[in-house]
């Protein structure tokens, strides 16, 4: 549950992070424009005045008043229309869950492959089953695994079940198993595909939507020069770039997590097939 937890907190914090980055450069722009503003407003008023001989005190630089930009994203999700404001609510929960999804199922791979690595290390030194499956953890996959083998191997009994051989009940409840531990892995990955091919056509119809009602109202206005256009068109793009910023990680991140199960399950299926042999030759040594 902490780790649950954990995995939200940072997925809020990296939704957070790719919403106001584009808010903290255009931030950083205005104030280098201002700064810039002022030092070309001052180096005149030096060269003016150095050649004067009264000792007066220099004049104080001119107050620049801070100009709202009425295109920048936070305008946009404070005050646009309510077609961008939905876009930009589904791209920040598409982002949101993706990175929940990225943290959730690093942490669950994670502590399969440690369970793997102390498996191999101490399960089949043990005196007996029932001791090795002591020692695995209580909610972990492998002791999950074993128990249902350990279950199958006791319990082949009923009038249907009878009709099948104790050698392939075993492997059929074992291949489950499995099975069930591998769509625990696999969940969310549906989601990371979608999230990747959906959220750049969502940003790229904030895109079109937003440059449709600029040039409208440019229309309506009749004015059609380039410092008109430029804004409206600039906050439209904006829509892309964030759909773009909430695709990427989902892509990449569902391919590193489809490599990374994959060589978890291959040591998940080795410890089955381990498994499996052991509960057959202790049943042929049984029988004996």
């Amino acid at each position: 549950m902490i780790s649950r937890l954990s995995a939200l907190f940072a997925a809020v914090a990296c939704a957070a992070t790719l919403a106001v980055s584009p808010l903290a450069a255009q931030a950083q722009d205005a104030a280098s424009a201002a700064a810039s503003g002022a030092e070309v407003t001052a180096a005149p008023a030096a060269d003016t005045a150095a050649p004067a001989a009264a000792p007066e005190a220099a004049a104080p630089a001119p107050h620049t008043e801070k100009v709202d930009n009425p295109y920048s994203l936070g305008n946009i999700v404070a005050h646009g229309n309510i077609v961008d404001q939905i876009v930009l609510a589904i791209l920040f929960i598409m982002s949101l869950g993706s990175w929940y999804i990225l943290f959730t199922k690093l942490w669950d791979t994670s502590k399969i492959a440690r369970e793997a690595k102390d498996v191999r290390a101490t399960f089949f030194k043990k005196a007996s089953l029932a001791e090795g499956i002591k020692g695995l953890s209580e909610t972990g996959a492998f002791r999950f695994i074993a128990q249902t083998g350990v279950e199958a191997s006791d319990h082949h009994e009923g009038a249907l079940t009878e009709n099948i051989d104790h050698n392939t009940w075993v492997t059929m409840n074992i291949d489950r198993a499995v099975g069930e531990v591998n769509s625990r892995l696999q969940g969310g990955l549906g989601f990371l595909a979608t999230v990747g091919s959906t959220s750049p056509f969502i940003g790229l119809f904030g895109t079109v939507w937003g440059i449709l009602q600029a040039l409208t109202q440019i229309g309506v206005a009749g004015q059609a020069s380039i410092d008109k256009v430029a804004g409206p068109v600039g906050a439209a793009l904006i829509m892309t770039a964030i759909g773009l910023g909430v695709a990427v990680p989902a892509v990449l991140g569902y391919n590193w997590l489809v490599n990374r199960n994959k060589s978890v399950m291959g040591q998940v299926r080795a410890f089955a097939a381990d498994l499996h042999g052991v509960l057959m030759g202790s049943r042929k040594v049984a029988s004996r």
